[in-house]
């Protein structure tokens, strides 16, 4: 078995980003004590900092150079999003079909051909918006590893495939997305251990039918859980993560060690009509019936985590309440995910809208979901803010 990675103590360069966070915070207590960590002292990776898709703020998504910027930026654990391939090799991609807003596919004449659909132009009499639909699975890892990783983006009014590809919003760049290495799921691996960091994989749903080419959900589930096994990993360094929770039973079932350590990403606000992180009737299942499956870990969105409180302050949320009282852990995504925090941050930040006002306000939530909710760990699209935190705090 591999040793266990030297999170604690590898060095990180957090740039100008966390403290311009600080400076443009509301003045107070919090603010003071994080401008006294300083820029001048050393910081090191934590655990806490997850890296979401590796630092998309600003490289693009599940790409080496991305993970090698969160890992500069002292995230301890890092992600890679899996999917598969027609010849039924795992990839990281944050979903199956993505490509064509993820990568250059459509300029590629060739692989844009593969595509489940190539690029379809919009139509302002028709009423028809531009689209595509290119998949892991409609190519071979070959022909995955040769496209080149671009911001995720797509311009759903553009009439020529140019212009469908060059949408980047403005509060992120393409000054680092000149070469975007795609890689496979052992990549990863290989490059995460060599970076001395932890690994969460995300199992991502399947968009076309299964069984693939006989290739079946537990198949896959299983697959992804035997690249580490085959790496010697172990499963105390490896978050397995799932927004399917038949797929965290499949492994709490077949693979206990690393199923314990599951993350079931709880997205129900987007999937159960009524759900309502203040309304424990309208949680099914509830948060005993969780527990009683062997579950462990939650990890809701920033939001669920949290609420405006009668003060006019963030506070945990009814859902964060009961499920520390049920005994779960909770890990939360995705900070830095949305744009400017001034018109109230958007889906991340929707339940504290009303006091959400200026870009520091992320180390506020961070700091409640910290020290008032108890999160385990934060992804984030830029590492270093997480980092810079937990430093200050002195969590791991």
């Amino acid at each position: 078995m591999a040793a266990a990675p030297a999170v604690a103590g590898e060095p990180a360069q957090l740039g100008p980003r966390p403290f311009y966070l600080v400076d443009s915070m509301k003045p107070g207590p919090l603010k003071d004590r994080l401008q006294a960590c300083g820029a001048d002292r050393p910081y090191t990776a934590r655990t806490f900092s997850i890296a979401h898709r590796g630092a998309p703020l600003q490289f693009p998504e599940h790409t080496r150079e991305g993970i090698l910027a969160a890992a500069r930026m002292g995230a301890g654990v890092i992600e890679c999003d899996v999917a598969f391939t027609r010849d039924r090799q795992l990839v990281c991609r944050h979903a199956q079909c993505d490509l064509h807003t993820t990568t250059d596919i459509l300029a590629r004449p060739d692989l844009a051909a593969r595509c489940s659909q190539d690029f379809q132009p919009a139509d302002p009499v028709a009423g028809r918006k531009a689209s595509a639909r290119c998949c892991t699975s409609d190519l071979t890892l070959a022909e995955f590893k040769s496209l080149n990783g671009k911001m995720d983006a797509s311009d759903p009014q553009a009439t020529t495939r140019e212009a469908y590809m060059n949408a980047t919003p403005r509060w992120r760049t393409d000054l680092y997305a000149t070469t975007g290495t795609l890689m496979s799921h052992d990549e990863y691996i290989a490059l995460v251990r060599s970076l001395r960091r932890r690994f969460t994989p995300e199992l991502k749903a399947p968009e076309v039918p299964m069984p693939f080419a006989g290739y079946g959900q537990d198949q896959y589930a299983q697959a992804m859980i035997d690249a580490y096994k085959q790496a010697g990993i172990p499963a105390v360094d490896v978050r397995p993560q799932s927004f399917q929770l038949r797929d965290i039973l499949y492994w709490l079932r077949a693979e206990p060690e690393f199923g314990r350590q599951a993350l079931w990403l709880d997205n129900r606000d987007e999937t159960d009509p009524g759900f309502d992180p203040e309304r424990p009737e309208s949680w099914k299942p509830g948060m005993a019936e969780l527990a009683a499956l062997g579950l462990r870990t939650l990890a809701p969105p920033l939001w669920m985590l949290v609420r405006v409180g009668p003060n006019g302050g963030i506070e945990p949320s009814a859902y964060a309440r009961a499920a520390r009282a049920a005994g779960f852990d909770l890990i939360t995504w995705s900070l830095e995910r949305s744009g400017p925090l001034k018109d109230g941050g958007g889906y991340y930040y929707k339940s504290i809208r009303p006091v959400i006002d200026r870009d520091g306000d992320v180390l506020t939530l961070l700091d409640v979901l910290y020290g008032q909710v108890g999160v385990k760990g934060v992804f984030s699209d830029w590492p270093a803010t997480a980092t810079f935190y937990a430093n200050c705090m002195g969590i791991e």
